[in-house]
């Protein structure tokens, strides 16, 4: 194979790309148609959250993310503890929270409730989303109790008989290197103390003398966080720190450790036992004490964990010290629900460790009844039942105000008293409707079907303004075949373009004249009739079309794969098929418009009783460009381009005025695009035909029919006549 004859079919495949998608610019001159993570919130250092920064110095990794609040979250590896099995539950869930176990099944109560939950572990969100590191804190006010060490800056502002302005380093000794009065001691006492020590000191110098002493940048310290910690570790910490800001810099208690017991250890002793449980549901920071240098928290394991679920209001599993008792989980759930039920609370418990036992009491008499409020074990899941809600309602559908389920009670058990609370009959209501009805019997559910006239049971005539009962449908449909809203839209050369409302019935000339007819610079033959189930069958074609391509030039390049060829015939069949996938991928780009051709004649009241005038449908649109002054012609000539529209002339002229017929044009194979989207051969017979206004010209070339590409060709001649109608026409 020659590569003369390569480089003539990739020109041929370029040149049908080119052809086929026909710039809107150009095509208009043929018609000349006008174109949730975060932290808790940010308080001080010295506030009840924390706000202190820190640096983590064991190479741990950084903090987590949690939702806002202190609402119980499952902590990632947060599981059941060993001995609570996640079972059934009954209990709303915080919306705000962050669940991540297992979601627990459905389970029906006694009382009927059917109500999904999961259960976390109280606290842990507290912890979630901290600072993982904490920075020097300077500029930042103190109090007179602040204990003054090593690295402690103090500024010293003296005026009167002696002046000066100092800021001054408390050294490792704990001294101060005062100006003009000395050496003092200061460290280990309080800010209050240390105010004392210097003004004293320059006293002994100097009389009739002022003096203001504060604190500049403090100094950090470092702190060490040990046991059931999330991030274990030596943090660097501002001296202002408590032991609250360390908790959160290093993520809190691990799912193991506890968080009513921490340990703040001081020269090998304990100082202080924090319970986090204090601050989370009294808002108690008495044991949040300031830490020192060398300070150890130290994180136990977690004590016994009991489960509590149903209608409490912060149902979640609780760690529980000592001797823990049903009205004190209660008390840190945040009590009961207004709707709980009091006559029946359910335990699970694992026994022994061997086995699983449920029992059951109530909530009568809880406070005076000592048998009541049971004791509680390690592993303990105890359900709060709701009281068990039976509405009689009806569901009221379709065309009414307000349709939804509506009560029966006292005084509105009729169909009337129900459709006058809905807000009555839509005017596009039908009046003859029905209510069904289902009894069960012995046979099982049988289904009634009662016919009543809505416009009646609103005058209220007893034989159709029925009395209703629990569970009852009532379904008001529309008037058959009634469109509230159809819509079609007409723009372009018309008196009054816009969206129109239409009837049932109305046709296109209807439309016209609604829109005031035709402006004097209309093109009617022109004009693009759209419709969306059109629009919907021809991109389904499309579609088809590509696949049978994609399909053809697979199996082409299957074909070529497995048969012996010489180099330039192997590399003409691979620039045939990149040719063809980027007319593929061009392809896809492409959608249906929907057009109907229609012929409009230039008065469109001889459009009535056409078969054109079509009957409207829902989202029909008609543009009407204006009269074209010039012919398109494309394809296998010189000179495609726009040329002067003149009346009586054929095909032929135009060609001529393009250079006429390139090499590679099929002469045979010319075709009209008409104004209306229509074509037609170029040649009548023998004889050229006569282009009128808003034709355009397509000249195909010559394709050699070779390797089984005969579909691709013929696939391309109808993307061709569907391009250009779009392109040249439409647009």
């Amino acid at each position: 194979m020659k590569s003369g004859k390569s480089s003539k079919k990739v020109f041929i495949c370029a040149f049908i790309l080119a052809l086929a998608f026909v710039p809107p610019a150009v095509a208009r001159a043929a018609t000349g148609a006008a174109p949730v993570v975060g932290g808790g919130p940010a308080v001080s250092a010295e506030g009840a959250a924390p706000s202190a920064e820190g640096t983590l110095q064991s190479g741990a990794p950084e903090g987590v993310a949690v939702p806002d609040g202190t609402a119980p979250e499952n902590e990632g590896e947060a599981e059941a503890p060993e001995g609570v099995e996640e079972i059934d539950t009954l209990a709303p869930v915080d919306p705000d929270g962050d669940y991540d176990g297992e979601e627990l099944d459905h389970i029906t109560g006694a009382m009927g409730a059917r109500i999904t939950a999961r259960l976390s572990r109280f606290g842990y969100g507290f912890f979630r989303g901290a600072p993982s590191t904490f920075a020097p804190v300077s500029n930042v006010p103190v109090g007179p109790d602040y204990v003054i060490g090593p690295g402690d800056v103090v500024r010293i502002h003296v005026w009167g008989m002696v002046e000066g302005n100092w800021s001054v380093t408390v050294d490792r000794n704990g001294n101060l290197s005062l100006p003009q009065a000395g050496v003092v001691g200061v460290g280990g006492l309080s800010f209050s103390q240390a105010r004392d020590v210097i003004e004293g000191a320059y006293g002994q110098y100097f009389t009739n003398f002022d003096i203001n002493v504060s604190m500049g940048e403090l100094r950090s310290l470092t702190v060490y966080v040990t046991g059931n910690a999330r991030r274990p570790g030596a943090y660097t910490v501002s001296s202002l720190s408590t032991l609250v800001n360390a908790l959160l810099a290093s993520g809190g208690p691990s799912p193991s450790g506890t968080m009513r017991a921490i340990e703040l250890k001081r020269g090998g002793k304990t100082v202080v036992t924090f319970d986090v449980y204090d601050l989370l549901l009294k808002g108690d920071k008495t044991k949040d004490v300031r830490l020192m240098p060398g300070d150890v928290i130290f994180i136990p394991p977690v004590g016994a964990l009991v489960g509590i679920t149903g209608d409490v209001k912060v149902p979640a599993y609780y760690e529980i010290k000592g001797q823990a008792r049903l009205k004190d989980l209660l008390a840190v759930a945040g009590g009961l629900t207004s709707r709980h039920f009091r006559g029946r609370l359910q335990v699970d418990r694992t026994e022994n460790n061997q086995y699983r036992t449920t029992f059951e009491t109530d909530l009568e008499n809880l406070d005076v009844d000592p048998r009541k409020n049971i004791a509680l074990q390690d592993g303990d899941l105890v359900k709060v039942y709701a009281v068990l809600v039976q509405k009689s309602t009806v569901v009221l559908s379709g065309a009414v105000a307000n349709p939804g389920s509506y009560a029966i009670e006292e005084g509105y058990t009729r169909l009337s008293d129900v459709l006058n609370r809905s807000g009555g009959l839509l005017y596009t209501a039908s009046t003859q409707g029905e209510i069904t009805r289902v009894h069960v019997t012995q046979e099982g559910p049988v289904t009634e079907r009662i016919a009543v006239d809505f416009a009646a049971a609103l005058r209220g005539e007893r034989n159709h303004d029925v009395s209703l009962k629990p569970n009852d449908y009532i379904q008001i449909r529309n008037v058959p075949e009634w469109d509230l809203y159809t819509t079609v839209s007409v723009g372009g050369q018309v008196r009054s373009p816009g969206t129109y409302t239409i009837k049932k019935g109305e046709r296109l000339s209807d439309l016209i004249e609604r829109a005031g007819g035709f402006t004097g610079e209309a093109f009617p033959g022109g004009a693009v009739f759209s419709r969306e189930s059109v629009r919907a069958g021809q991109q389904k074609q499309i579609d088809e079309m590509i696949r049978r391509l994609e399909q053809g030039l697979y199996s082409g390049a299957a074909a070529a794969a497995g048969s012996a060829m010489t180099g330039s015939d192997a590399q003409l069949v691979q620039v045939e098929a990149e040719q063809k996938s980027r007319f593929l991928a061009k392809l896809k780009e492409s959608r249906a418009d929907g057009r109907v051709v229609v012929a409009i004649p230039e008065n469109y009241a001889l459009l009535k009783g056409s078969p054109y005038d079509m009957e409207l449908l829902e989202g029909d649109t008609l543009f009407v460009p204006r009269r074209p002054q010039t012919i398109n012609v494309v394809g296998a000539v010189y000179s495609p381009t726009a040329f002067v529209y003149r009346p009586g002339q054929p095909y032929t002229a135009y060609i001529r005025q393009a250079g006429d017929f390139s090499v590679n044009a099929d002469r045979r194979r010319v075709y009209i695009v008409k104004a209306d989207g229509s074509a037609v051969r170029g040649l009548d017979g023998k004889k050229p035909r006569v282009v009128e206004e808003g034709d355009a010209i397509v000249v195909p070339e010559k394709i050699d029919v070779k390797n089984n590409l005969r579909d691709f060709r013929d696939i391309i001649d109808i993307v061709y006549k569907v391009a250009v109608a779009a392109k040249v026409v439409l647009d």
